[in-house]
């Protein structure tokens, strides 16, 4: 086995299809991009980059306005092929993405919009890490990946999460999904509901625990729907909002973990039968 563990740990993870996929991938979204820029009039577009910031977010928001109404086919796709590019490849921002879905297209397009992005977003992360995911946690982690998964077929997840270290919120997650394997889609509207665990944590690690597409892409497009109407709310009244952190008060926490709650009861009440 260390032979093994060595000889994974000492060469690049991926396979030379693998790294062409996943470049074919980056290429297919430059192009994308390019594309629109290509047919949208000659301008100072200095403004059009990634917010980080509420004051970030607002510039970005004064600009497009213009070009929304004018340009409402080149705006869509541009914000579609950024949304899911960031949740592609797990780059922060894309709360920042959906305020300024409602900002610029309102409260029921916006939610749409941030739905249907995301769910794209989540779905591209699910294939990608199916692709180059478990290659890369091998290389990684070899020696706690292998205890992981002994543990986890014992369902002893205290046990692996103090050994494992960083892959403790995969053994949780592993364990759970492989305990719940009869109510797996109310579990995973559970995950998507509630901010148990991170959301790009769950796109990546679906596929790795063997989490069935059709289950993931129902859990998502579903789950999703609460937080995003929340999000893009608020980007309607973009100007009144001082923090990111405003976005989820107490009561908006309290109204997800509820939906999540009844999203696993059918499940709790078949296994009390």
């Amino acid at each position: 086995m260390k032979g093994k563990g060595g000889d994974v740990g000492s060469r690049f993870p991926l396979s030379s299809r693998e790294v062409a996929a996943a470049s074919t991938v980056v290429l297919g979204f430059v192009l994308g991009l390019l594309g629109v820029y290509l047919t949208m009039p000659a301008s100072d577009y200095s403004f059009l980059k990634l917010p980080r910031t509420l004051e970030d977010l607002q510039i970005l928001r004064d600009h497009l306005e213009t070009y929304t109404s004018d340009y409402t086919a080149q705006v869509l796709v541009g914000y579609c092929m950024v949304y899911i590019f960031m949740q592609t490849f797990m780059i922060p921002g894309t709360v920042f993405m959906s305020l300024l879905a409602g900002a610029l297209f309102g409260v029921f397009k916006g939610v749409a919009l941030v739905v249907f992005t995301a769910t794209a977003g989540a779905s591209s992360c699910y294939f990608l890490s199916k692709l180059i995911g478990r290659p890369l946690v091998f290389s990684l982690w070899p020696d706690k990946l292998s205890f992981f998964q002994e543990q986890v077929s014992l369902n002893s997840c205290l046990t692996c999460v103090y050994f494992a270290g960083k892959m403790s919120e995969n053994c949780f997650f592993n364990s759970q999904v492989a305990r719940r394997r009869g109510g797996l889609l109310n579990y995973m509207l559970f995950l998507r509901l509630t901010p148990t665990l991170p959301n790009t944590f769950i796109n990546v690690a679906s596929p790795i625990v063997d989490v069935p597409y059709h289950i993931f892409f129902l859990a998502t497009l579903i789950g999703l729907v609460p937080a995003a109407y929340v999000t893009v709310k608020a980007g309607i009244a973009l100007g009144e909002l001082q923090s990111i952190g405003d976005l989820y008060d107490f009561n908006s926490i309290a109204t997800l973990f509820l939906i999540g709650i009844v999203s696993i009861t059918p499940t709790l009440i078949s296994k009390s039968k």
